[in-house]
This record gives C-alpha cells, structure tokens and sequence, in this order.
C-alpha cells in the first residue's frame, strides 16, 4: 500500500460505518443496520474513501484492509483456524488487499494476467471465506497482513 499523506482520525459517525465495512456489510446492509439513509451511508464511504486516500473506484477489500492498516477499526479474532497458505498465495493475498484493478494485483501478485482469475478464486475457496472482502477481514484477524507479515511473504516469494 502506498499512501503518502496521513490519515486522520474518523469522526465517531464515520468509525461507526467504518465498522460495518470492515465487518463485510455493503453500504445498503449498513443503511438497514444504522437506520441511516442509503444516501448518508454512501456519502460517509466516500469520506472514509477520502479520509483513507482511496480513489473512488477503491473495492471493498481495500478499503477494509486500509482501515485495518491505520488502525481506525479494530480487527476480529477469526473465527475459524488460520489456514496453511503457501508463499504465492499470501503474495496474491496481498495483492488483493492493497490494489483494485486486477492489472496491478497481477503485478503485485507476480502472476501472469490470464493466470489470475484462476488463482484469485483458488483463494476464498481455499481459506473458506465467501469472497475476498471476507478473506481480506479474516486474514487481518489470523494477523496474515501485518507488516511483518508482508517483509517474510516477500521474501519467500523471492526466494
């Protein structure tokens, strides 16, 4: 993840949606949870978005993955056992997590750009979760995307 500027504190209406995010509920899930309308609820995902220096595009995983990275919500414990994932898959893991065009999650993830549809659904399939929002949440709480993490996962896929 490469964000220069820093992030500020989420004002206690946006960490509360920041929450729900990062617990894998949409916009429209968080609008029935909250008794928000669906157009505040929109409008604080795009102040989170902004808060976070996500671009508009910006997919759900990333934007959980950011939140948990600057600490402005807190992980859950996983409530299911940290798979075994081998060294390619916890590279395509954080791939996903930091990036939301598939070109630069290929890149990241150093696979080639026809092989990754395949190795992307390998992935959730693998580890249980629904899809990669799910994955992204759960990884966090196995404490798979820590920054210690990242350096010995770079550094397996090199070797």
């Amino acid at each position: 993840m490469t964000t220069s500027a820093p992030t500020t504190p989420l004002t206690p209406s946006l960490q509360r949606v920041a929450q729900h995010l990062a617990n894998g509920l949409t916009p429209q899930e968080i609008a029935t949870e909250t008794e928000l309308s669906p157009v505040t609820v929109r409008q604080y995902v795009r102040d989170i978005r902004e808060n976070l220096h996500c671009p508009p595009r910006c997919k759900p995983p990333v934007i959980a993955h950011r939140l948990f990275a600057v600490q402005q919500v807190a992980s859950r414990v996983a409530d299911r056992p940290r798979p075994e994932l081998r060294a390619e898959q916890l590279l395509l893991l954080r791939a996903v997590a930091e990036h939301s065009d598939a070109r630069d999650i290929a890149i990241a993830a150093k696979i080639a750009p026809a092989d990754l549809r395949a190795a992307h659904d390998e992935l959730p399939a693998d580890t249980g979760a629904q899809d990669t929002t799910q994955l992204v949440i759960l990884a966090h709480g196995w404490k798979l995307l820590t920054a210690e993490q990242t350096h010995a996962t770079r550094a397996g896929a090199n070797q």
